[in-house]
C-alpha cells in the first residue's frame, strides 16, 4: 500500500499526527517504519547484531533547541573532519554552514518525518557507555563496524538505506543513519524552499537573516542532494 503523504505540520515537524510512540525499544516513528524496523532488528539479532535505536522523531522544537544552542556557542561545533572549530572566530554565515554539517535546519530535519533512525549496536557497546555517534566508530576496527557491514548488505531488503553514506559536500557521512525509503522519498519530495521559508520566518531561529538569505543554496546542498535510495527500496521492500 502507498505511504500516505505528510501534511505541511507534519513535514516540518510541527505536528506530531504521523508517529507512533513504542517502548521496547524506546523509540517514535511513522507506523509503516514500525514493522520494517522489528523486522531488521530480528534479522540483524539473529547475526549476534542488537540493533538499538538512539535517536528517531525529532520535532521541530527539538531541532530548533539545538539549533540556536549551537548558534549561541552553547554546544561544541565541528567542520566537516570532526576537528573542534573556535566559536568567537566565525561570521553568521560560517557559524550558519558549520552547523549544517552536523544539524539541519528545523522544519528541514529528515528526523521530523518519523522515517529515521540513528542505530547504534547494543552488543558493542559497554553498559553506561558513552554514544557520540563518531564515523571512526563504524569504520573498520570501529566497535560498530560489524554493524555497518551488516547495514551494508542488509538494509535494503527491509526497505532501510542510508541517505548519508557518502560525502556530497553537504551532510557530512552518517553511517548510523537509516531512513526508510517508501516514506521517506515521498516526504522529501514534498518539502519545498518556499514553505520551509515561510515555517522558518515565523519562527525565533537565531541567525534567522542568514538563514534566510542563503535557504535555497543551502537547501539543495543539504536537503536535496544526499544519497538516492536503492529502487528495490523505495518500490517493495522485502520483510523477510
Amino acid at each position: 500500500m502507498p505511504a500516505i503523504a505528510l501534511n505541511p505540520l507534519e513535514l516540518t515537524g510541527r505536528a506530531t499526527t504521523h508517529v507512533v510512540t513504542l517502548h521496547d525499544p524506546p523509540c517514535t516513528l511513522h507506523p509503516d517504519v514500525v514493522e520494517p524496523f522489528f523486522r531488521l532488528r530480528a534479522a540483524a539479532a539473529r547475526e549476534g547484531l542488537e540493533v538499538v535505536p538512539v535517536s528517531t522523531f525529532r520535532d521541530f522544537g527539538r531541532q530548533l533547541a539545538i539549533w540556536n544552542a549551537k548558534c549561541r556557542g552553547e554546544r561544541d561545533l565541528f567542520d566537516r573532519d570532526g576537528t573542534l572549530l573556535d566559536y568567537a572566530s566565525l561570521s553568521e554565515d560560517e557559524l550558519v554552514t558549520a552547523i549544517l554539517h552536523w544539524s539541519a535546519l528545523p522544519g528541514a530535519s529528515r528526523h521530523h518525518w518519523g522515517t529515521e533512525i540513528d542505530v547504534i549496536d547494543g552488543a558493542a557497546t559497554e553498559p553506561g557507555g558513552r554514544v557520540e555517534l563518531l564515523p571512526d566508530e563504524y569504520a573498520p576496527g570501529g566497535r560498530y563496524a560489524r554493524l555497518e557491514a551488516w547495514l551494508a548488505a542488509n538494509a535494503e531488503r527491509f526497505g532501510f538505506y542510508r541517505p548519508y553514506a557518502t560525502d556530497r559536500g553537504g551532510v557530512s557521512p552518517e553511517p548510523w543513519h537509516l531512513s526508510y525509503a517508501p516514506v521517506a522519498a515521498r516526504a522529501q519530495r514534498a518539502l519545498s524552499v518556499p514553505g520551509l521559508r515561510a515555517v522558518l520566518a515565523a519562527s525565533e531561529i537565531d541567525g534567522k537573516e542568514a538563514v534566510l538569505a542563503s535557504l535555497e543554496e543551502n537547501f539543495r546542498r543539504y536537503v536535496v542532494d544526499v544519497d538516492p535510495p536503492p529502487e528495490s527500496a523505495r518500490l517493495s521492500p522485502r520483510l523477510a
